[in-house]
């Protein structure tokens, strides 16, 4: 499975689609994962996961406001291709 770490100002609205989905209400510190990066930069992400590839957006300000002005239910996105309606959010609690 591929792994991509995003940030939030390269977040395509699929990635916020399925951002906004998992986290309705917004995240909580249980969802935040952190680790380093390949330059040893510490590093806040929430993961969401495709069929093919696990996300890791970077938290930041910025990506909060984004995704509380984003209007879900109003948006005329599709899921993205390959992953259905139950598959977005099936992500094991750690």
């Amino acid at each position: 499975m591929k792994r991509v770490i995003v940030d939030y100002r390269k977040l395509n609205k699929n990635i916020l689609n399925l951002l906004v989905e998992k986290f309705p209400d917004g995240y909580a510190d249980r969802d935040i994962i952190s680790f380093r990066n390949h330059h040893n930069e510490a590093i806040e992400a929430v993961e969401v996961k495709t069929t093919d590839t696990i996300y890791l957006v970077k938290i930041s300000k910025r990506l909060a406001d984004t995704m509380q002005s984003f209007d879900y239910e109003n948006s005329k996105l599709d899921v993205p291709k390959g992953v259905s309606k139950e598959q977005v959010g099936d992500i094991d609690d750690k």
